[in-house]
């Protein structure tokens, strides 16, 4: 009576075993690439990246650097009114540091608006910035009279050149390189679960694997017998 059972477990048994030959077909779980493409699509709709983000706050950290240091320097001179007054309204291009401040202004406005707002996916807005700063900031220096104002004569162009390149660097080195690799890995998962779906449908949906329970065969008969073997002799 329990033949039928067995043979049909032996079926399902060798249908089961007849699987792994087309799972193998696919490197990569279907589940995973579905959550990678979620997770992607995810940061897309964020706007913008991680690693893009920090290099926004640290252009944002650059502007307010360098605008405290400047705000210290007017301090330093005998007053914000009186030096603001003689630093802007009389700039004087060898002994202000108003173009400074305005530098770093001028860097925080591009850089905010290629890689935050345009999210550009280039290199040339902090090429740019930082040639342009690089070059005002050498000519500033030999032409000016900076040094023999003391320790801000050094301080405020050299800290706004470190600036400047380090912004180039963390661009140029982590956040296009990183960017292009997570598309990259969005592209190829995207493309492997379309082949999974082209090639084996089935394999992606779970219903193909779920079995109702198994009825056994005989089973009223067997409850039956078991009545009668319980019933008292009389």
């Amino acid at each position: 009576m329990n033949r039928v059972p067995a043979d049909a477990e032996n079926g399902h048994s060798s249908s089961v075993e007849s699987c792994p030959p087309l799972r193998d077909v696919h490197s990569i779980n279907p589940a995973q690439l579905m959550a990678r493409i979620e997770s992607y699509e995810g940061r897309e709709k964020k706007g913008i990246s991680d690693v893009r983000r920090t290099f926004c706050l640290f252009v944002t950290f650059d502007l307010l650097f360098i605008t405290l240091l400047w705000i210290i320097e007017l301090n330093v001179k005998g007053g914000i009114e009186t030096t603001l007054e003689k630093e802007v309204l009389q700039y004087d291009y060898s002994s202000s540091y108003f173009d400074i401040f305005l530098l770093a202004v001028f860097r925080f406005k591009v850089l905010i608006l290629a890689y935050a707002m345009c999210r550009l996916r280039h290199w040339w807005a902090i090429a740019f910035t930082t040639a342009v700063t690089s070059a005002f900031l050498l000519a500033k220096v030999i032409i000016s009279q900076l040094f023999s104002q003391g320790a801000f004569g050094y301080v405020l162009p050299i800290i706004s050149f470190i600036l400047a390149w380090i912004e180039t660097w963390f661009l140029d080195f982590k956040v296009l390189p990183q960017e292009a690799e997570e598309e990259n890995r969005f592209l190829i998962a995207q493309d492997a679960s379309e082949r999974a779906a082209f090639l084996h449908p089935g394999v992606l949906s779970d219903g193909q694997f779920y079995s109702p329970p198994e009825s056994v065969a005989g089973s009223d008969e067997d409850s039956e017998e078991k009545q009668d073997s319980e019933k008292p002799v009389v």
